[in-house]
């Protein structure tokens, strides 16, 4: 479909291109334009706003995002087999579009773009999480976004907005609900994509919040969930003894019993822990 702008069908610009999807890069496109200007609405108002959109392979999300209205959009893609096709979409849509072949998870993207910004993104699978977790823990809040708007696998959604007591519920979840509202927005299935994958996808739309729930050290709270959720049905009194040799005591200094495990564990005490950590470790040192 090409109902939204001018330019051809995206299968006739994968075919002219030579962009048949490549595993080693997580790439599967979306090839429905229709879909991918719901995504686009999806991350709200877009026409005061900069875009930084990951992965755009052939450009059906960036195409949305252009039509929708973005202000401006940042398109960072790794594949150079991409850059004809991004290419004729930049002269469509002339001064609106900038593309950058350049790995995501090494380029400065700041110093392409005007607040504020929105990162909207069909994120290879490969990468996902890891920019995911860069951009939930900077040093200092608020970040350089205003809002995310990402499609991940649909498993991955569900560990984002889950709740303490659910099996999904880890360190993605803490780290999303510390500091931003995170909520599915749309799930596709996996015929809506080229090739298709083998699992269910979801839109996730997180809103980055004026200061975080509550006080901790991003990195302190970086480390700490990924040791408590490594072996999630340990005592925390055995998960987490590396990190301190009276941890029990810290424990209960913060109100966690040291034979509760990490899922039983919600997001204010999980960064009273940190803060408790963080405190202890520099008087130690």
């Amino acid at each position: 479909m090409s109902a939204i702008d001018g330019l051809p069908p995206l299968r006739e610009v994968i075919a002219a291109h030579g962009l048949k999807a490549k595993k080693s890069l997580g790439q599967n496109f979306l090839l429905d334009l229709n879909l991918t200007a719901r995504i686009a609405r999806a991350a709200g108002d877009l026409s005061s706003a900069d875009v930084l959109e990951v992965g755009p392979g052939p450009g059906g999300l960036t195409r949305g995002l252009l039509a929708e209205g973005a202000r401006h959009v940042l398109a960072v893609e790794k594949d150079t087999r991409a850059m004809g096709a991004l290419a004729e979409i930049a002269a469509f849509y002339p001064g609106r579009l900038e593309v950058v072949n350049a790995d995501a998870l090494k380029i400065d993207v700041e110093a392409h773009l005007t607040p504020p910004i929105k990162v909207v993104a069909n994120l290879p699978y490969n990468v996902g999480t890891e920019l995911l977790v860069r951009w939930l823990t900077p040093e200092h809040w608020p970040p350089f976004w205003q809002s995310l708007t990402l499609m991940f696998q649909k498993e991955v959604a569900e560990r984002i907005v889950a709740k303490p007591g659910s099996k999904a519920y880890g360190r993605l979840a803490i780290l999303a609900q510390w500091r931003t509202d995170p909520r599915v927005m749309m799930e596709l299935p996996p015929e809506a994509f080229t090739p298709p994958p083998k699992v269910h996808s979801a839109v996730v739309h997180f809103v980055a919040l004026p200061e975080p729930r509550f006080p901790a050290p991003a990195e302190g709270l970086q480390r700490l969930t990924a040791t408590a959720f490594q072996q999630r049905r340990k005592m925390l009194r055995a998960s987490l003894k590396g990190l301190h040799p009276e941890i029990s005591d810290l424990l209960e200094s913060v109100g966690i019993p040291p034979t509760a495990r990490a899922e039983e564990i919600d997001v204010e005490r999980f960064c009273a822990l940190a803060r408790a950590l963080d405190e202890s470790v520099s008087r130690l040192t």
